[in-house]
């Protein structure tokens, strides 16, 4: 089966659906239209469903007589990547696990806009048919990713039996992710928790927001490891969940957004006052978000024996944190 186009939905919530959950509502509203309730819940997750001009990323959240929802539903990419010749460097490799070093600018799935030249293209060329399909032709042995321009550790599923361990370690929070950030500022204290809820922004459903009320629990944990000069700092930050953006979101609520951030980070004024120029063009111009995948710690689905791995911070990164510490 080829891609689809996408298409726009309106449902309005009839008086016998009132109170219903939303994605029961909007499946049983468009099951003319071939969406089924975990295509909804995924959409609605995706933020993709909203009412009112406010984005909904709650399939729990009841409906009122009345309401009306609009449903985006983006175009599909083709149903079977193609198999690509790109190189990856592999930190470890068994019959069962790949744990891959994902350099930035390299997108993990295709997608509308980038049909090729992902991670998975070339996971499919690397392992062609040994690699685990349970998690879908798209997304074959994907069990978490990384934005396109964050650097760093990824581990990926060659089997079934794999892939669902490490789906569980993910969902009950033993699977242990350790990166590395530059972030605008010195943070105070050195050292924190995080606990702050994320969902979708409220008015731009490409963006993550911290939200008061709705969302989802999102814990980061940070470590100063040493500050940069007076503008910026080298964090260290664990995951105690795994949210789009998470820690680009959490260190931007806490007033230290990364550097380099497109989304969440400008750069406000006074940030470079008095620093050289050097320092000021490394800060100002460093192309990515400051973020590095550094560790991933994980029980090995064949053997149960904890293993563990890490990598050196990029290029990219190295030469940021010279041009500061630079006198």
């Amino acid at each position: 089966m080829g891609p689809t186009a996408a298409a726009h939905h309106q449902v309005d919530i009839a008086a016998p659906q009132d109170g219903d959950r939303l994605d029961k509502a909007l499946a049983d509203a468009l099951a003319g239209a071939g969406l089924s309730r975990s295509r909804l819940r995924a959409l609605i997750d995706q933020g993709h469903v909203s009412t009112g001009g406010q984005t909904i990323d709650d399939a729990s959240r009841r409906v009122k007589a009345g309401q009306r929802y609009d449903i985006h539903v983006p175009a599909s990419a083709p149903a079977l990547p193609v198999p690509q010749d790109i190189p990856l460097s592999i930190i470890h490799e068994d019959a069962d696990v790949l744990v891959i070093d994902k350099p930035a600018g390299m997108v993990v799935h295709p997608a509308a806009g980038n049909p090729d030249g992902t991670l998975v293209n070339a996971l499919l060329f690397h392992c062609g048919d040994r690699l685990s399909g349970i998690g879908g032709v798209r997304r074959p042995g994907i069990v978490h990713r990384l934005d396109k321009d964050t650097s760093g550790l990824m581990v990926v599923a060659k089997t079934d039996r794999a892939h669902q361990a490490l789906s569980a370690q993910f969902a009950d929070r033993s699977l242990s992710r350790t990166y590395q950030a530059v972030v605008w500022g010195v943070p105070n204290p050195r050292a924190g928790e995080i606990d702050a809820n994320i969902g979708r922004h409220p008015s731009d459903r490409k963006r993550m927001a911290v939200l008061e009320r709705g969302g989802k629990v999102a814990i980061t944990r940070y470590a100063m490891v040493r500050p940069l000069g007076p503008a910026a700092a080298l964090i260290e930050c664990k995951l105690l969940t795994g949210r789009t953006h998470q820690i680009r979101v959490h260190m931007t609520h806490a007033g230290h957004p990364l550097v380099g951030d497109p989304v969440y980070g400008r750069i406000r004024p006074g940030r470079t006052r008095g620093l050289g120029d050097g320092q000021r063009r490394a800060l100002e111009g460093f192309p990515r978000q400051a973020l590095h995948a550094a560790a991933i710690e994980f029980i090995h689905p064949a053997t149960g024996r904890k293993v563990g791995f890490t990598t050196v911070l990029p290029d990219d990164f190295k030469d940021l944190t010279s041009a500061l510490e630079m006198v």
